[in-house]
C-alpha cells in the first residue's frame, strides 16, 4: 500500500500543476515546446545514466543538444534536417573517436533518443485542420496512458491473476491489461466531454475519441514493456527517483513516447473534432 499512497501523492501535486501548465499553454504556444524539449532533455539524460554514458562528453553533447533542438525546430520544419544531422555527428564520432565510444554504447545513444525524442515531439505536429489546439494533443498523448497504467495498476491489484510478461514485468497481469484499455477509452471520452466547455463551438466526434484511447492504451503497453526491458538489461530498478512511487521521468513517460505518435495518426487520418 506503500507504494498505492506514493501513487496518490505524486497525482496530488503534479495535476494541479499540469492543469496551470495546460492553461498557459493554451494561450502561449511556445511554453508547449519549451515543456517537451525539457522532457525529452531530461528523459535522455536518464537513459544515458542507466548505462553510465551521460559521463561520456563524445555521447552526452551531441545527445542534449539533439533532445533540446528537436521540440524546438518543429515551427520551422526542420525536424528531418536535425535528425539527420544528429545521426551524422554520432556517426563521426563513432569513426573518428572510437576509442572513447563503443559501437554498442552508440547504439544504445543513437536508437534509444530517437524513439524517446521523436516519440515526444510528434504531440506538437498538428494536423493543419487542429491548428493552434495544441493542448488537447498534449493531453490525450498523456492522460490517456497514465490513465490505462493507473487502470491497469488497480485492476492488476485487485482482480490480477494471470501473468502477462512475468520475464519483463513480473507485476503486470492480463487482468491489469485489460482494465488499463478499458480506463484508457474512458479517459479519452472524458478528455473529450471536458474540452467541449474549452472549444464551445467545436462538435466532438467521440467515436475517434474512443477509438484514440483503445489504440493509444494498446500501443502504451509496448513503451511500458520496452523500456523495463532496457533497464533490466542495464541492472537498475528505476530510472530516476523525482516521482514517490514512479521512478523518474522516463519511467513516467515510457508509455507517452510510444502513444503520442498514435494520436497524431488517428488525429490526422479522421476528424476528432470541428469548429
Amino acid at each position: 500500500m506503500d507504494s498505492m499512497k506514493a501513487r496518490l501523492l505524486t497525482a496530488a501535486i503534479g495535476i494541479p500543476l499540469a492543469v496551470v501548465l495546460l492553461i498557459l499553454g493554451e494561450r502561449f504556444n511556445l511554453i508547449m515546446y519549451i515543456i517537451v524539449s525539457l522532457l525529452s532533455f531530461i528523459m535522455v539524460f536518464e537513459l544515458l545514466s542507466a548505462k553510465r554514458l551521460h559521463k561520456n562528453l563524445f555521447v552526452f553533447i551531441p545527445c542534449a543538444v539533439y533532445a533540446i533542438l528537436q521540440p524546438l525546430v518543429i515551427p520551422l520544419k526542420l525536424g528531418y534536417f536535425t535528425i539527420f544531422a544528429y545521426v551524422l555527428v554520432m556517426f563521426f564520432i563513432m569513426i573518428f573517436r572510437n576509442e572513447y565510444v563503443s559501437y554498442t554504447d552508440l547504439s544504445f545513444a543513437v536508437l534509444g533518443e530517437l524513439i524517446i525524442v521523436l516519440g515526444m515531439s510528434s504531440i506538437l505536429i498538428l494536423p493543419p485542420k487542429y491548428d493552434n489546439c495544441y493542448t488537447i494533443f498534449f493531453v490525450l498523448s498523456i492522460g490517456i496512458p497514465w490513465c490505462a497504467d493507473a487502470g491497469a495498476y488497480f485492476a492488476g491489484v485487485f482482480l490480477g491473476r494471470h501473468k502477462l510478461c512475468p520475464r519483463i514485468s513480473p507485476n503486470k497481469t492480463v487482468e491489469g491489461f485489460i482494465g488499463g484499455l478499458i480506463a484508457g477509452v474512458i479517459s479519452a471520452a472524458i478528455i473529450g466531454f471536458v474540452y467541449t466547455f474549452l472549444y464551445e463551438k467545436a462538435s466532438f466526434n467521440y467515436i475517434v475519441i474512443m477509438l484514440i484511447g483503445l489504440f493509444a492504451s494498446l500501443v502504451s503497453v509496448l513503451g511500458d514493456l520496452s523500456f523495463s526491458l532496457i533497464k533490466r538489461s542495464c541492472g537498475i530498478k528505476d530510472y530516476g527517483s523525482f516521482f514517490p512511487g514512479h521512478g523518474g521521468f522516463l519511467d513516467r513517460f515510457d508509455s507517452v513516447i510510444f502513444a503520442s505518435p498514435i494520436v497524431y495518426f488517428i488525429g490526422k487520418a479522421f476528424v476528432i473534432f470541428s469548429f
